[in-house]
């Protein structure tokens, strides 16, 4: 029997060659696509999450019913190759859902009268985005490595997996920047979002492979055959993430002083945040988070394992169930979601009073700043600052503020309790975040009043309450 996936949260295989390949400098990407594929991809979401306003690097074949129904793609494919070819410029051809399912092979046309152009089946049908960009760079590699043995140049490090699409990239990206050359560490290349073709054949040549992500990179990681490090998430993993830049490195000194220094600087924030009063809701705050793997190990990692904050739930975005998601979102009422788009959507559908952090796509989220980072020890600061922040918002909602309206509470001292009621709210209540339970009480309390008005009750009873949960 087959299953429904609910508000599927990863894009396709197709959707990664075109991340991936355009993040290369010297590439342009034509794809075997309609016109709405190339506005999607290249236009309309990059524009919403990694403000861009359009890949300029990137043409549609514009495929049409025509095509599709019965001359097939080749004679378009080849006038938009005539029209791109220039010095300089590497053409990569992809494949689209569509193309695929016309089966449109370019790879023997392209051989015969385009030797120097490549195809890329992005398998559109049969991959998600992770798996698409993980094959992506490992045929990047495959085709333009120069077959070479390594030649490293010692202290050197290059990072892989920044491509567009990426959630938060460019601040993640700048820390780990900075730690690498905290410890005395040169970028060799960002790959591939600061890279051309050529640097392809000179990653293996780095003194080690530092990855972003855990969902993608580390074939190619594998194939260079270099030491490799994660970038990190939290104290501890970065204190260890440093150490090894040290060791792997032969800078251990200057890992130790830099070390020391964070300590003294960058963590000082972070260390005021835990000593003043505001550490006292910590042990309170119940979060969940929704993510690709990457955030979600990393925010569970900080936030449960080193703030002592509640962890409800943890979910690899590429894994779940959002159905289940959005159960779990209902029963179990977090204070905080780091989350989707998706998940912003299921707390306006439940009316829910939790405050949702973004913390993926897809979404309608801009991350170009670079000071807003999760990942090591400038995300400590930031990600504790945000949820602080957050509980002093929440704790307006608490004062006794004299809202004037036109027509008032008009439950006010019309509408008696009984006491099973009372005990009903009081259990009701108690599922909710701790530092709001006084204002969801409240709201609740006068949304069972205001029912029992409707229905010409002068009380409210468990049953009115057990239709309202």
């Amino acid at each position: 029997m087959g299953k429904t996936i609910r508000d599927e949260s990863t894009a396709s295989a197709y959707w990664a060659a075109v991340n991936t390949f355009c993040s290369l400098k010297d590439v342009h990407v034509i794809a075997d696509a309609p016109v709405g594929c190339y506005n999607l991809v290249g236009v309309a979401v990059i524009d919403y999450t990694d403000a861009v306003p359009y890949l300029e690097n990137f043409t549609p074949t514009s495929l049409t019913e025509k095509e599709i129904a019965s001359s097939g793609s080749s004679e378009i494919v080849r006038e938009t190759i005539e029209k791109l070819q220039a010095p300089g410029r590497q053409l990569i051809l992809v494949s689209s859902a569509e193309s695929e399912m016309i089966g449109s092979d370019h790879e023997r046309m392209l051989k015969m009268k385009y030797p120097d152009v490549r195809f890329f089946p992005s398998n559109s049908l049969g991959e998600d985005e992770w798996k698409g960009r993980d094959r992506a760079l490992r045929w990047l590699h495959e085709q333009f490595d120069d077959g070479k043995a390594a030649s490293v140049q010692p202290g050197s490090v290059s990072i892989i997996g920044p491509t567009y699409g990426c959630f938060n990239s460019p601040s993640d990206l700048a820390e780990i920047k900075r730690l690498i050359e905290g410890v005395g560490g040169s970028i060799k290349h960002v790959y591939p979002f600061e890279s051309s073709l050529h640097d392809i054949a000179d990653l293996k040549n780095s003194d080690l492979v530092v990855l972003m992500y855990h969902e993608f990179g580390r074939e190619l990681a594998e194939l260079l055959q270099r030491p490799v490090l994660q970038a990190p998430f939290g104290l501890g993993e970065t204190e260890r993430f440093i150490a090894d830049l040290g060791r792997l490195l032969n800078k251990e000194k200057e890992a130790e002083a830099f070390l020391q220094l964070e300590k003294l600087t960058t963590l000082k924030p972070l260390w005021d945040l835990w000593r003043g009063p505001q550490a006292e809701w910590f042990p309170t705050v119940r979060f969940g988070v929704t993510a690709a793997k990457t955030y979600a190990l990393g925010l569970e990692t900080f936030l449960s394992g080193e703030m002592g904050m509640q962890c409800l739930f943890s979910h690899d975005s590429r894994e779940a169930d959002n159905t289940l998601i959005r159960n779990e979102i209902q029963q179990k009422q977090p204070q905080f979601l780091f989350g989707r788009i998706v998940d912003k959507i299921y707390l306006a559908e439940l009316d829910s009073k939790t405050r949702l952090i973004p913390a993926g796509f897809p979404g309608p989220i801009v991350r170009r700043a670079l000071g807003t980072p999760f990942m090591g020890h400038s995300g400590t600061v930031y990600i504790l600052q945000e949820i602080v922040n957050a509980l002093y918002d929440m704790l307006f909602n608490f004062l006794p503020i004299n809202r004037r309206t036109s027509s008032g509470d008009e439950s006010a001292g019309k509408v008696t309790w009984s006491s099973e009621a009372n005990a009903l709210l009081n259990e009701m209540v108690k599922k909710a975040p701790f530092i709001s339970q006084i204002s969801f009480g409240r709201e609740l309390k006068r949304k069972a009043e205001q029912m029992a008005l409707k229905q010409g009750k002068d009380s409210v009873t468990p049953e009115l309450l057990r239709m309202m949960n």
